[in-house]
């Protein structure tokens, strides 16, 4: 199993798209370790929404179309486009 997710650092007051084949769990952990990276620079990182694919080709393409919102919604926050778009609560 393969999920592609969003994340959000309270701290950074900042998105984060990713996509993995690891449990979840497990990468959220590592996500709030200290490492060099993007969310290295905080620990709070927290899970907003994650989909679940059965490749982590399906799971990159979709976090690939999710980054691409971006473009779309500038000066939005990604989530804000996410809800506004599929209405995920």
């Amino acid at each position: 199993m393969a999920y592609a997710y969003i994340l959000y650092s309270a701290q950074l007051d900042k998105h984060y798209v990713g996509a993995t084949q690891d449990e979840l769990e497990q990468r959220i952990r590592r996500h709030n370790a200290h490492h060099k990276g993007f969310t290295g620079r905080a620990n709070d990182w927290a899970l907003m929404h994650a989909e679940p694919f059965e490749t982590l080709e399906l799971a990159l393409q979709r976090e690939r179309e999710i980054k691409s919102w971006k473009s779309l919604f500038t000066g939005f926050d990604i989530i804000a486009a996410w809800v506004f778009l599929f209405k995920v609560q």
